[in-house]
């Protein structure tokens, strides 16, 4: 399997959450508004900005092992049987540690 076209993809995604998290940690910097009604919806989405953050955190620190297993030479194996992991799964996932049958 040529896993190029993963790392490419990988380092790709990789890129965008990392400028998109630095957006969403200047936002949430912000000075908040010194209305209290402002202030309460600033809050609010200041919550979902850090909702949608930890989950691009989560993502990114897969990426990472991701291409810790391409670097290695285990990438497209199954980390919990050995098996390989499907090309259809890896185009879907390319993050993904595990086959089908082991994610369930």
């Amino acid at each position: 399997m040529d896993v190029t076209k993963y790392e490419t993809a990988l380092k790709e995604r990789r890129a965008a959450l990392t400028a998109h998290l630095e957006t969403v940690e200047q936002e949430l910097d912000e000075t908040p508004s010194k209305d209290w009604e402002d202030r309460s919806s600033e809050r609010q989405g200041d919550e979902v900005l850090e909702s949608l953050g930890q989950a691009e955190l989560a993502e990114l620190r897969r990426i990472d092992a991701a291409l810790g297993r391409i670097e290695a030479g285990t990438y497209g194996i199954c980390q919990k049987c050995g098996e390989d992991i499907s090309t259809a799964r890896l185009d879907m996932l390319p993050e993904t540690p595990f086959c089908k049958t082991c994610a369930v």
